[in-house]
């Protein structure tokens, strides 16, 4: 099915996408353009705030529904940057952008792929392609709002473009942010009088060091709890009477966001808030069929430390794409043409061998 043309149509697309600043909030300059390559490829498409979706002609609301998806915004370029971050510079086989990995090339190439699959007949699923806003930031008015809008349609599983040097990530660890403030009783440094609320923390924050969640995920490894930020007193000869710290939580599939708090408010003394419960952690049943085509495409699977949509879906899901995590929200941040050209193979022969894999079962 692969066709040079497609990978010069994909890298066309993301060399404009690129070129097109597109923060998380700030992305309509993209979506215009993701919506008029579809046009020009005689594909209608939807609108919903900064997301811009689209299914197969053929959709069959009595088939299942397979949600190709990615995003289209991207962080801040850092002050590192020796090329011109929107410059899309192609030099020594490399396209060299700011989103070019994080996750442009992943969106490009399953926008193509989702092209290559338009028009099929008798498909055993639908394909909706959906590529979404905010997915940087988590926010609100991304996939979580577009799975929630008038008129799109019902999703079964889907497959999410993220750099993973084509590997499939068959599991994904959650993530909850958690604002910890531990209490003391102001007094005067000089003397022997109050308590002083960074001491109090300071055991809080050994415990969180040492403390090891008892359920081990297979494809995940540990819950892994870490304080990243501290704050505490108003000046040298005062004893502080609060100190704030922030813990970030990583999840595996093995509990909720919910029983992880419940823990550790068990064992902390600090007052715990967590920002939000809603990045859950995901894992797919390794049966499921876009697994077992994997697995006869010779695709190696694993479990991804790191975020992406998938926390907010509400069904099966996988994720790969091409490019390498280590690249994503770097300084000269780029994708490799040929890495273009094997995620656009990749995503073809998923849906392919996924089509074989629903007539067997048929």
């Amino acid at each position: 099915m692969y066709r040079e043309s497609d990978f010069l149509e994909a890298l066309s697309l993301l060399s404009q996408l690129i070129a097109c600043p597109s923060l998380s909030k700030e992305e309509a300059g993209t979506a215009n353009i993701i919506q008029h390559f579809l046009h020009q490829k005689g594909i209608e498409s939807h609108q919903y705030l900064n997301n811009i979706w689209a299914k197969n002609v053929n959709f069959d609301p009595n088939k299942p529904s397979i949600l190709l998806n990615s995003h289209h915004d991207t962080v801040k370029a850092n002050a590192s940057w020796t090329f011109d971050p929107w410059g899309a510079t192609e030099i020594e086989g490399k396209l060299i952008g700011l989103g070019s990995n994080d996750a442009g090339a992943s969106l490009a190439c399953l926008i193509q792929t989702f092209c290559s699959f338009y028009a099929q007949e008798n498909l055993p699923f639908n394909i909706v392609l959906a590529a979404t806003a905010e997915e940087e930031i988590s926010g609100k008015n991304g996939i979580e709002a577009l799975l929630q809008s008038p008129n799109f349609p019902k999703i079964d599983w889907a497959i999410v473009g993220e750099p993973t040097d084509c590997q499939l990530a068959i599991a994904e660890k959650g993530l909850m942010v958690i604002d910890a403030i531990a209490h003391g009783k102001a007094g005067h440094a000089a003397r022997n009088e109050g308590i002083n609320a960074i001491y109090v923390a300071m055991k809080d924050i050994q415990k969180i060091e040492n403390f090891q969640f008892e359920k081990i995920s297979p494809v995940l490894g540990p819950v892994k709890t870490t304080v990243t930020i501290i704050h505490a007193g108003k000046q040298h000869n005062v004893i502080p009477d609060t100190c704030e710290f922030s813990i970030d939580c990583r999840v595996n599939e093995c509990y909720t966001l919910e029983e992880i708090l419940d823990i550790l408010k068990h064992e902390l003394s600090s007052d715990l808030s967590p920002r939000s419960i809603r990045l859950q952690p995901s894992r797919i049943d390794e049966n499921h069929v876009i697994c077992q085509a994997a697995k006869a495409l010779g695709i190696v699977s694993f479990g991804s430390p790191t975020l992406s949509d998938q926390s907010l879906l509400n069904c099966p899901s996988v994720k790969i794409g091409p490019g390498h995590s280590g690249r994503s929200h770097t300084a000269d941040e780029f994708i490799y043409l040929d890495e273009i050209k094997q995620g656009i193979q990749t995503y073809q022969n998923l849906l392919m061998q996924t089509i074989i894999q629903y007539q067997h079962k048929s």
